[in-house]
């Protein structure tokens, strides 16, 4: 059985992880008898979103705290984490990857990433293991991976201006649709752009059904 971590940036698509991405990579995993670990880092939000107004409300929330919903409360603060515990990583998106993960949101290409994110990530390819990354979460993958000059191969979709940004990292960015997934065998890479292009959730189960089939061959 091979063992796989879930990496979560909260909960909610405006300020967390994407909900139904997370359920589905969840599910996906299951089916096919994965041993799965959630994991989150233990930080605040980058801020709280009302998610039926769209708009920003005063408060503050935990990323782990929160990403324990999706999980049900069995999670595990990503700065604990080791990477030899594991065959594989996922990454759903949710603006919590460019929001609380990393701030692209905000800088873009030259955006900060959360130090256990980072950590965990340059461990996993330094150790050669098989990372998934779904929706926005190729451009987290494109800023840890291209300080190092191993420019990866990826994808975030169709959107241009998104996809810009990414190859300033120093990616190679390709264009998919929405159930396509665009694999990078030398670094042992598979994304999909989920709801960068998704309008709905069957297809969006699609890509990511294919890139828990690819990530898990990989392993």
């Amino acid at each position: 059985m091979k063992k796989v971590a879930v990496v979560l940036s909260g909960c909610g698509v405006l300020d967390g992880a994407e909900i139904h991405e997370a359920v589905l990579t969840l599910l996906a995993l299951d089916r096919r008898d994965a041993e799965i670990a959630v994991l989150a880092p233990d930080m605040p939000q980058m801020h709280v979103v009302n998610h039926l107004s769209g708009q920003a409300v005063e408060g503050r929330r935990n990323v782990l705290i929160e990403a324990a919903r999706i999980a049900r409360g069995k999670i595990s603060d990503l700065a604990q984490a080791d990477i030899a515990e594991f065959d594989a990583v996922v990454f759903p998106g949710g603006f919590g990857v460019a929001k609380n993960l990393c701030d692209f949101a905000v800088k873009g290409p030259d955006c900060d990433v959360q130090p256990a994110v980072e950590r965990f990530i340059r461990s996993a390819l330094d150790a050669g293991k098989a990372m998934g990354f779904i929706c926005i979460a190729p451009a987290l993958l494109a800023r840890v991976a291209g300080s190092q000059g191993l420019h990866p191969r990826l994808t975030i979709g169709t959107d241009a201006d998104t996809a810009t940004a990414v190859e300033k990292t120093g990616a190679v960015h390709v264009a998919a649709q929405v159930g396509d997934v665009v694999i990078d065998e030398r670094l042992r890479i598979v994304s999909t752009p989920a709801y960068m292009l998704g309008q709905r959730i069957s297809e969006v189960a699609v890509g990511i059904d294919r890139l828990v089939e690819k990530l898990l061959e990989m392993a």
